[in-house]
């Protein structure tokens, strides 16, 4: 048994190759039971993002699953395999398990730590696990992801710092307001930062947003998306006057609002606080304006700034999640070792409780006139025996199981307690072992034989 990752994302995939995998979230069910009932697929999952697909899968062998997972995304998407392998990442059990736990929290995404790819993992998690797509294997191993992704976000703050200029100019208007909610936000020019500032101010709560363009057209079709009110430029001062935040990006030649205008408005606000973001190149806001009490200026310069500051404290804080998924994956690998002694335990407990039913039937039989409570009272106490012989037994191959060279150890605990003919039921028919999620490793101990 082993655990396969393969797919494609942002990194060795340009969006021409990425767009051609993209599950339609119509057809993910059945796609879903297709890798399924693929040959060498026990378990899968799949997970599906604009920026990448990738499959999950338990596999009986490593060459035959990589192979098959391949051939399901040629068949599937219609390509052929010539056109997309070279772009395909393939990674195999603490590697694959390892490569989970960094997409869920975040650190394999676009923007560090970004939290969304985690709602999508677990859904795809969810609609594999509701059509019986996942087992024991990623039953654990999802829930584990998930799990630890959000206290990666609980106990580190990765996602506390803005790594976009647009989040960084929402990070700046906290610090000189607290909140938005009564905000007027003045837009001067119809850029796509200015829009993109503007809508994040807008869904943080900015209550009015104002439009201000030389073409008025413009103005208006910007002032539409946010529920806002176009201004001609001859009225600037008087929008000035209202707005508490100011986003600039008109692409003039020179200043389009100077330190004498700015002034001229501060005098009009009644000592109401100006906050002025100038997102064009060259700059629309003379520089001066910053040296005007209550006015808080900032250009594309200091937002990029404040963005590789946080990207540096973002990668500080990946590190912490880094050791996190260390310990995680040590944590899976010592669980997964134990699936091989499952069947064990089951054969011991099973052979001692067949000699305990035995002794209470000659007991039954040498002593008839025992009564029903007496009878029960000794079943109970020889079975509580059983469980007391196999407690250290039991804890000992447990520990065994995730030690090198395990194989040795559960050979001798075979023969030591005598299992083979029990084992020898229960790895029959091999279906049945592989749904019991043996490691091959130690089912080839249990039968003698190469399994799958």
């Amino acid at each position: 048994m082993h655990i396969l990752a393969i797919g494609l994302n942002y990194r060795t995939a340009p969006v021409e190759i990425r767009e051609q995998f993209a599950f339609a979230d119509e057809d993910k069910v059945e796609a879903l039971r297709t890798l399924q009932h693929t040959k060498s697929i026990l378990e899968c999952v799949i997970v599906g993002t604009c920026n990448r697909t990738e499959l999950y899968a338990v596999v009986d062998q490593l060459h035959t699953g990589r192979h098959f997972m391949k051939t399901f995304l040629s068949e599937w998407f219609g390509v052929s395999r010539e056109q997309f392998e070279n772009h395909l990442y393939v990674k195999e059990n603490d590697a694959a398990v390892q490569h989970l736990f960094r997409v869920a929290c975040g650190l394999d995404s676009m923007v560090l730590g970004e939290t969304q790819i985690l709602g999508q993992v677990k859904d795809a998690f969810q609609l594999a696990q509701a059509n019986n797509a996942t087992g024991t294997v990623f039953n654990m191993l999802f829930k584990q992801a998930v799990t630890l992704a959000k206290r990666a976000h609980s106990e580190t703050e990765i996602n506390k710092n803005a790594v976009s200029t647009s989040y960084a100019a929402i990070e700046l208007g906290k610090k000189v307001f607290g909140y938005f909610t009564d905000k007027t936000v003045l837009v001067l020019g119809a850029g796509k930062m200015s829009e993109l500032t503007a809508k994040h101010l807008h869904a943080n709560g900015a209550a009015r947003v104002l439009v201000a363009n030389r073409t008025y057209e413009r103005a208006v079709s910007l002032a539409e998306k946010f529920r806002g009110k176009a201004i001609e430029m001859d009225r600037l001062a008087e929008a000035l006057v209202l707005a508490d935040i100011v986003i600039s990006s008109t692409g003039a030649d020179g200043y389009v609002v100077t330190k004498q205008d700015i002034a001229a408005v501060m005098r009009k606000r009644m000592g109401r606080p100006l906050f002025l973001i100038d997102i064009a190149v060259p700059r629309d806001l003379d520089p001066a304006i910053n040296d005007l009490d209550g006015v808080y200026l900032y250009d594309i310069d200091d937002l990029e700034g404040i963005v590789e500051a946080n990207m540096r404290e973002r990668a500080r804080e990946a590190e912490k999640i880094g050791v996190m998924i260390g310990e995680e994956l040590v944590a899976f690998k010592a669980w997964l070792g134990t699936l091989g002694v499952v069947p064990l335990i089951s054969a011991l407990r099973e052979k001692l409780l067949t000699h305990q039913q035995e002794a209470m039937r000659n007991i039954e039989n040498k002593c008839p006139d025992l009564t029903d409570k007496e009878v029960r009272m000794i079943n109970k106490q020889t079975r509580s025996l059983i469980n007391q012989i196999m407690h250290d037994p039991i804890v000992r191959i447990k520990e065994m199981a995730g030690q090198p060279e395990s194989d040795v150890a559960l050979e001798m605990f075979i023969r030591l307690f005598a299992l083979e003919n029990e084992l020898e039921e229960m790895a029959h028919p091999i279906e049945e072992a592989k749904e019991s999620y043996i490691p091959l490793r130690h089912r080839r101990v249990l039968t003698g034989q190469e399994a799958f």
